[in-house]
């Protein structure tokens, strides 16, 4: 039997890698896997509704609150009401638990760009083009196993 891996294989050390590394990050930062994924998903998205993060993360309101508090308690986000609704609620990163975060990424972001470099700028749009294929249908997958 030959040493070549599977390509199911490759992708899914990809996805283990890619599992641990949010787990220790979310460790580092005192942090629970989800609560790391709210910070990423803030950081990409800015301000967001607190329905808009409970329904991207797949939680429930009750989760989603104690989530909250957990990035607020940490120093991470703030809540904000609405000026004309205070109804409203908004989450947003706070600039200092921001720079936090992204000193604990320091390392994942050196290893990337030296990633990038290896295999060149040109090659950088179709590896991309690729991860946002495969968020998508992972979140396309997500849906069907929460549907039942």
């Amino acid at each position: 039997m030959g040493s070549a891996q599977q390509p199911e294989d490759v992708f899914r050390e990809f996805v283990i890698a890619i599992l641990l590394h949010n787990d220790a990050l979310a460790d580092q930062l005192g942090l629970r896997p989800a609560d790391v994924a709210a910070i990423m998903l803030l950081e990409t998205r800015g301000p967001l509704p607190v329905g808009t993060i409970a329904e991207e993360l797949g939680l429930p309101s009750a989760s989603t609150t104690r989530l909250i508090d957990r990035l607020e308690k940490g120093g991470y986000a703030r809540r904000v009401r609405g000026a004309r609704d205070r109804r409203m609620v908004t989450v947003e990163l706070v600039p200092e638990g921001l720079e936090v975060y992204e000193a604990a990424c320091a390392s994942t972001r050196k290893h990337l760009e030296a990633l990038a470099l290896r295999h060149g700028v040109e090659r950088m749009p179709m590896m991309l083009e690729v991860f946002a294929m495969v968020g998508s249908a992972y979140r396309t997958a997500l849906r069907d196993l929460r549907a039942g």
